[in-house]
């Protein structure tokens, strides 16, 4: 059994490679997936499990203990740890960092998304939100999408994407930040939302035929980045419909409205990635839902294990 931390692996790995990895994920039978939230407000214990017939299961638990930033020794808010087992004997064979294979996962799940759905050769991309995962989001296009030569970052706060533009600009050109959001998404060939809004943000008539719509941000039922309007302007498509159905308010809240019904959203990865399912012309606007879910976690951490395995 293997101890992978994030300084070990982190190195070793590349968008590319994991938005692969999900991809041949989704070849295979489909995964079965259970949750298990407990609560303690304002602290929170998430518990997800993942098993693929031929690949093997996963369990990720996160704690999520908003609080400890305000410690007079500042902890992380979430923190956590993937078991990762062996298929044929259910063996133990790895303990990995949650906070890597989340940032793996998350940033990894929305390029394979854009990989199948954007139109090809975008030139510019919008990052609403300058959080930990907008970060990691820039870089995975900035891999995946050679053809992207601005990105431009709008934020709430204007300093917080000003710094993470400082940060961005020694390896990454074109960097640069807004506060005109309208204006923005008006330009852009993609445009991805990692923001932690309840009340929707991002109007239909912002974008131009064409664009791809990225929403990472809404991950609670009472969560949305979309207005009605642009859900109603777009081909809709989900990572997974088993764990956005029912649970995110991006897709359950105007399914509950009756704005849009369940055969509007038009597949997720299974689909996608088999070709069930896809964009139809260079004028469609389409959106993606990232849900996460543990088989996403099972995907990237396999990768992670063989990764670190062969390079190590």
């Amino acid at each position: 059994m293997k101890f992978i931390s994030y300084d070990d692996a982190d190195p070793l790995l590349n968008w590319s490679e994991v938005a692969d990895a999900m991809q041949q994920g989704h070849a295979r039978q489909k995964a079965e997936i259970g949750d298990l939230l407990l609560q303690s407000a304002p602290n929170a214990l998430l518990t997800r499990g993942a098993w693929i017939d031929g690949l093997g299961m996963a369990i990720k638990s996160m704690s999520v203990f908003p609080e400890n930033t305000e410690l007079p020794s500042p902890l992380p808010s979430i923190q956590g740890g993937v078991l990762l087992f062996e298929g044929k004997t259910g063996g133990l064979k790895a303990v990995i960092d949650g906070i890597l294979v989340t940032k793996w996962k998350t940033a990894g799940d929305s390029v394979l998304g854009a990989r199948l759905l954007a139109n090809p050769e975008p030139k510019t991309h919008v990052m609403v939100g300058a959080g930990t995962v907008a970060a990691s989001i820039i870089e995975a296009y900035h891999a995946v999408f050679p053809s992207i030569e601005r990105f431009i970052i709008c934020n709430r706060t204007k300093a917080r994407a000003e710094t993470l533009c400082t940060s961005l600009s020694d390896r990454i050109s074109g960097v640069e930040v807004t506060d005109d959001l309208a204006s923005a998404c008006q330009q852009a060939d993609i445009v991805t939302s990692a923001t932690m809004t309840v009340d929707p943000i991002l109007q239909g008539g912002w974008f131009k035929p064409g664009t791809h719509v990225d929403l990472i941000g809404a991950f609670k039922p009472n969560m949305r980045e979309a207005h009605d309007d642009l859900l109603l302007r777009s081909s809709i498509f989900v990572d997974s419909k088993d764990t956005t159905f029912g649970h995110i308010g991006e897709i359950e809240i105007p399914l509950q409205a009756g704005t849009i019904s369940r055969e509007d959203v038009l597949g997720d990865f299974y689909d996608l990635c088999s070709n069930k399912a896809g964009r139809t012309s260079a004028d469609e606007i389409t959106l993606f839902k990232n849900g996460g879910g543990a088989h996403l976690d099972l995907m990237t951490s396999l990768h992670i294990f063989d990764q670190f395995t062969e390079k190590k």
